[in-house]
């Protein structure tokens, strides 16, 4: 497993994703990405799965030091009121003392920055939060973000072959912060996607394999694609023994496109 270093922190480069993972078959999955090797699993206050997620790791028996929990604050729990308040519900939810990485899910329209920023530093400074981020800031947004002296590790943002994600890549470099792709697989379109298959047959690999392969081999960036079939599960876990050339990532990189968004709702800062 490629694990990214980034001020202190140590995040497993592919985790699971659990958008749209509801009850029974939410807990059954993550169990089966725990068995199958996975320790960085990725959650959210919006995906409502927080409390399966937290039953999973328990029934694991996994100590909680050795695995990386990820959860985000919904946007609408960003003002002073409801910010503390929804984080303690999230830690009771997933039944941990702490969280690895604690991120805003959204910027919000409305609320000054700096103030719901100063709230995941209080968490952090708790130690509720053992690092912090962000979560579908532009360039722009992370720079006001930085400034508020928030020691911000990263930025989950949808990135798949589709959708050029440069910007925000060198934003993320220029602040010393790491990338979590969110919707790698651009919802499945990779596999029917020619170009990619055809490099995913010469390295007798699938095209899912190939485009986490293609994350994996770009500078802090990491991947955390959802599944809810458990072979899904250990072949993307499947792509640490090969490696795409040059020319294949450079083939794969022509397919970006300045805008092909799959998730793009009214609040949206873009």
């Amino acid at each position: 497993m490629k694990i990214i270093q980034v001020k202190g922190a140590a995040i497993p480069a592919i985790g699971l994703g659990t958008w749209t993972l509801k009850g029974r078959e939410a807990q059954e999955i993550t169990e089966k990405a725990l068995e199958t090797g996975y320790t960085h699993i990725d959650t959210a206050q919006m995906y409502a799965n927080e409390a399966e997620v937290g039953k999973a790791v328990r029934s694991s028996g996994i100590d909680r030091d050795k695995l990386f929990i990820t959860t985000k604050i919904w946007w609408e729990n960003l003002g002073l009121e409801k910010f503390d308040r929804s984080v303690q519900h999230s830690l009771s939810q997933l039944r941990t003392d702490y969280i690895d990485l604690l991120l805003i899910h959204w910027p919000h329209p409305e609320l000054k920055l700096e103030d719901y920023m100063g709230r995941l530093m209080h968490a952090k400074e708790q130690g509720i939060a053992k690092h912090i981020g962000v979560s579908n800031f532009t360039p722009q947004l992370l720079d006001q973000a930085v400034a508020t002296g928030a020691e911000l590790i990263n930025n989950q943002v949808e990135y798949h072959p589709y959708l050029d994600q440069s910007v925000v890549i060198e934003a993320c470099r220029r602040h010393g912060m790491s990338l979590t792709a969110y919707a790698p697989l651009a919802r499945g379109r990779v596999t029917h996607d020619d170009i990619i298959e055809e490099i995913a047959k010469r390295h007798d690999k699938t095209p899912a394999q190939v485009t986490l392969r293609w994350l994996m081999q770009q500078k802090e960036v990491i991947a955390i694609p959802k599944t809810s079939k458990a072979k899904h599960l250990e072949e993307n876990f499947d792509i640490f023994d090969f490696e795409l050339s040059e020319e294949e990532i450079a083939n794969i990189n022509a397919l970006k496109k300045e805008a092909e968004r799959l998730v793009d709702p009214e609040f949206a800062p873009w």
